[in-house]
């Protein structure tokens, strides 16, 4: 049994990943957005979730969402926000962002083979690290949002704080792939060579071809 959790924001321009401008505009960054979101959730697709959750905040959902149970975020800082929604599952659960359309199935698998409910379970957490010293997934067989509360987020040292959380609680951390964040033109770049097939390579790509 595993929740499986996507937090997202509706991607409107100039709410969404304004880092990219410029020399994109910020329709085409709010539009870069949207592709990421729905490369997310077709990745998302094929794991064997026995529950799946929208954590959003907007008004537009988005496609591929209809199989989704959607929740609003709460207000605070994204370690309240993450707090909050680890505290409300009570099955084990992964949850993951919205900045790598480059995410596959695979990897993920790892977190869905299975979480022994017995003490000597080989894995107690999942951790996901993005290259830029964040994390992009984490897991937990038994959720806890104390875990994650007054961790400072989008830092370089975000990964390695949260981490140690775990580790202080006696959790044994399971590491998924390293993967790249979008956050910048160049982010964006690196991430839509890695992956060219996805719809956030191709809307790259368009939109490259016309901005000056």
């Amino acid at each position: 049994m595993t929740t499986l959790v996507l937090i997202a924001k509706e991607p409107l321009p100039g709410k969404a990943k304004t880092r990219l401008h410029p020399p994109l505009t910020l329709e085409q960054a709010a539009s870069l957005a949207a592709a990421a979101i729905d490369d997310t959730l077709l990745a998302m697709h094929s794991l064997p979730a026995t529950r799946r959750i929208l954590l959003f905040e907007g008004n537009r959902l988005p496609a591929r969402s209809e199989s989704y149970d959607v929740t609003g975020q709460t207000t605070g800082t994204l370690d309240l926000r993450l707090g909050a929604i680890f505290d409300e599952c009570d099955e084990p659960m992964l949850l993951i962002g919205m900045d790598t359309p480059q995410l596959t199935s695979d990897d993920l698998a790892p977190a869905f083979g299975g979480w022994p409910l017995d003490e000597n379970a080989d894995v107690d957490a999942w951790y996901g690290p993005a290259s830029d010293g964040g994390f992009w997934a984490l897991g937990m067989r038994e959720p806890r949002g104390d875990l994650i509360r007054g961790v400072e987020m989008s830092q370089d040292d975000t990964g390695a704080a949260q981490l140690a959380r775990l580790d202080e609680a006696g959790l044994k951390v399971g590491t998924l792939p390293t993967l790249t964040d979008v956050d910048t033109i160049d982010s964006a770049r690196e991430v839509a060579a890695l992956a060219p097939h996805t719809l956030f390579a191709r809307t790259l790509q368009q939109f490259e071809r016309v901005t000056p």
